[in-house]
């Protein structure tokens, strides 16, 4: 009898059914306060006007299911105070123009939707470790000097199709390179970098170093580095092997943390490590010693 009575409690327990989740998860957002307006804090200073004291100023903005923080930024600028100082272009997280510290952490304000914040209030800032211009924009010189200074290119002699003056193109010349999807996967999580300086701004390293190329930078060398058809590895491990260089990188892993697109900067600048080691880790196998 007893376990006739278990077997009977366990028919008349409620089951786990897609059903079942859905309609607990609706009750839960009926129970949720719905916002429908937001605060908005904004730094305010300009250098150029030599503001000694920055301040914020607050908006109230409107707040619907999809609005991202960019779109709380157009609204003040465009309804409220048209002297709010922004950088954007593309708002899909493409260009990596809109870049700012949100509630305390680097995000791309139009990644970013209000409804996944907790709080009423919004606060942006300008992004740290860049030279600050005004309001919410920075000064990316410095940051892209960097990166260029990796040789974001293929270098390859074999490259250039080059021609004889009877506009014959010569054989030996090759004009197409050839690589196995293997050979594609170590580098391509590294190529989907959009150069937004969130892992820049996120570098505690950065902070304290402006000669350390940045997180953004080495993994950009180490992209090239694993790409097939590059042979300048050369000269971008003497740009990078010195005091200022890749072995100033104490693998805080906060670059990787806030990057909108998942490269994992600190995946690479480790991987090129394990190079410069001599040893390659993802490739499982010793690695050849390469002239330097």
């Amino acid at each position: 009898m007893n376990k006739l009575i278990e077997k009977i409690k366990i028919l008349g327990r409620k089951r786990d059914t897609p059903y079942n989740n859905a309609e607990d998860h609706q009750n839960s957002n009926k129970s949720k306060h719905i916002r429908e307006k937001i605060i908005l804090k904004v730094f305010r200073a300009n250098v150029a006007m030599h503001q000694e004291r920055p301040s914020f100023d607050s908006f109230e903005i409107p707040l619907k299911r999809w609005t991202t923080v960019l779109d709380a930024l157009i609204y003040a600028k465009s309804y409220i105070d048209s002297s709010i100082g922004i950088r954007y272009s593309c708002r899909m997280a493409s260009c990596g123009s809109c870049g700012m510290k949100i509630n305390g952490i680097p995000r791309l304000a139009c990644y970013t939707n209000i409804s996944e914040l907790e709080g009423d209030t919004v606060t942006c800032e300008p992004l740290p470790n860049f030279p600050h211009i005004r309001d919410l924009v920075t000064d990316f010189s410095q940051f892209f000097n960097h990166h260029k200074e990796m040789s974001p290119y293929i270098h390859n002699e074999k490259a250039d199709i080059e021609a004889t003056a009877n506009q014959e193109i010569q054989e030996h010349i090759l004009s197409e390179f050839k690589q196995t999807p293997e050979d594609v996967e170590k580098y391509l999580q590294f190529s989907y970098c959009i150069r937004c300086g969130l892992c820049y701004s996120a570098c505690p390293t950065v902070a304290t170093d402006t000669k350390f190329p940045g997180p953004q930078a080495l993994s950009q060398a180490y992209r090239y580095y694993a790409d097939t058809r590059d042979n300048g590895d050369k000269q971008r491990m003497n740009s990078i092997d010195n005091r200022h260089g890749i072995w100033r990188c104490h693998f805080a892993g906060s670059c990787s943390q806030v990057c909108p697109k998942g490269v994992d900067p600190a995946l690479g600048i480790q991987l090129l490590r394990g190079h410069l080691m001599n040893f390659s880790k993802n490739e499982k196998k010793v690695a050849e010693l390469r002239a330097r």
